[in-house]
């Protein structure tokens, strides 16, 4: 090799070296509105720069040349990614057991990534008996973070006469095995029981406050309807949730009456601390219900789906089409947003998620809002307009893409 071609080849070297030597980030995502309700940061435009799997930089103009994966996230949404606190993922095979490994559940990582959702919830499909089971074929082989109120039900959400077996429910027996994965286990869950006695409630808030971990109540129903006003005022506690929040069913209480008013004592109930939780699900949740409520200011605390396989196909679809609900009756962006990422992330006392925090976990979901004539379907068949709705562009899981709509983290295959 000549002296000529010696030095263009340090020189060629050197540049490589130090090219590569200062890219220090994974991931860059570019010039989306970010809106990160912890941080108090609302529709502004930054970049955010990802490493080693946590949020490295937060910033504006964050050099491309300094990352490995440049997404141009210029006209889009940048959030945390989504927490849906109410899913049902113990999908199984076994006959006659609803959402409790059952065919009623579904396979997490199917559903989440896709609407922007990196953390998912599963509200009570497993007891004490077979939590193990749920975290040995689900938890442990998701791709999505799952974790897990516990029902009250040693059996879990099997379906009919099991989840009436009052015998069954055993608050020190469920209050020990969330307190043996309390990494995992983030509250007691009570659903499907149907009748006129606190006895399964009281049970649920005893596991709770043994574990001390908030209750999610969803009620079976009972005729004539057992008094919401009791449960949430004498029975729960602050920061305990009530699910369904909007459903409008004869067999339970509803929170706006029928002269259209919400009763008074929901917000009473709302400011001493009850979380109020969308979870709309397959037959909970109509417009009749939601829209005056929105009206009177009764907001939710947490959007949450109530995914199985009787809802994914209904009126709820999933995340993003709950939220987009919430947005076309005049929700605030930065609330919707809220409710779908920070706040959630307090109920379930998992504040290392829901943020865009310098140094944490790098879950993020980059989302584009359409303007267009959109159809939005609640769970009696009914349909309100709408001319916003939410889609994900891409979706960061521990700082991996692990969803990619339109090939925004990838290079153009000609190039």
């Amino acid at each position: 090799m000549n002296r000529r071609k010696l030095i263009l080849w340090y020189l060629l070297t050197f540049v490589i070296v130090n090219c590569t030597m200062a890219q220090d980030y994974d991931l860059l995502i570019k010039g989306g509105a970010v809106t990160d309700v912890k941080n108090g940061i609302s529709d502004q435009k930054l970049d955010i720069a990802v490493a080693d799997g946590k949020i490295a930089r937060v910033a504006e103009n964050i050099p491309a040349n300094m990352a490995k994966t440049v997404i141009d996230a210029n006209g889009l949404i940048v959030t945390p990614g989504l927490i849906d606190i109410h899913g049902h993922v113990f999908w199984g095979t076994q006959p006659h057991s609803a959402y409790s490994n059952g065919m009623n559940s579904v396979a997490p990582d199917g559903f989440t990534f896709r609407s922007g959702v990196t953390t998912i919830v599963d509200a009570g499909s497993s007891g004490w008996r077979n939590f193990l089971e749920f975290k040995e074929q689900t938890v442990d082989h998701s791709k999505t973070r799952v974790l897990a109120f516990l029902n009250i039900v040693g059996s879990g959400m099997k379906g009919g006469v099991i989840e009436q077996n009052v015998n069954d429910m055993d608050p020190k027996l469920t209050a020990l095995m969330a307190k043996r994965y309390d990494d995992i286990i983030v509250g007691i869950k009570l659903a499907h029981y149907s009748g006129h006695e606190w006895e399964p409630t009281e049970r649920a808030v005893e596991a709770g406050n043994q574990a001390e971990i908030p209750v999610m109540i969803d009620f079976g129903g009972a005729r004539p309807a057992l008094s919401l006003e009791t449960l949430f005022l004498e029975k729960l506690r602050p920061g305990d949730i009530f699910t369904h929040a909007y459903a409008s069913l004869g067999s339970r209480g509803r929170v706006v009456n029928d002269q259209h008013k919400v009763e008074p004592f929901v917000f009473e109930a709302q400011k001493r601390g009850i979380i109020f939780d969308v979870g709309h699900g397959g037959g909970s949740f109509a417009f009749e219900q939601a829209v005056p409520a929105m009206q009177q200011g009764f907001l939710p605390n947490s959007i949450s789906t109530d995914l199985h396989i009787g809802s994914m196909n209904g009126g709820m679809k999933d995340m993003l089409n709950i939220m987009s609900k919430f947005l076309n009756m005049n929700m605030s962006l930065e609330r919707v947003i809220e409710c779908s990422t920070w706040n959630p992330a307090q109920y379930i006392k998992h504040s290392e998620l829901g943020h865009l925090s310098e140094g944490a976990i790098a879950d993020i979901a980059i989302l584009r809002l359409r303007e267009g004539d959109f159809g939005f379907i609640d769970t009696k068949g009914l349909r309100m307009s709408g001319n916003q709705r939410l889609e994900c562009e891409v979706t960061i899981r521990d700082g991996k893409v692990v969803y990619d709509l339109n090939g925004l983290a990838s290079p153009d295959w000609d190039e």
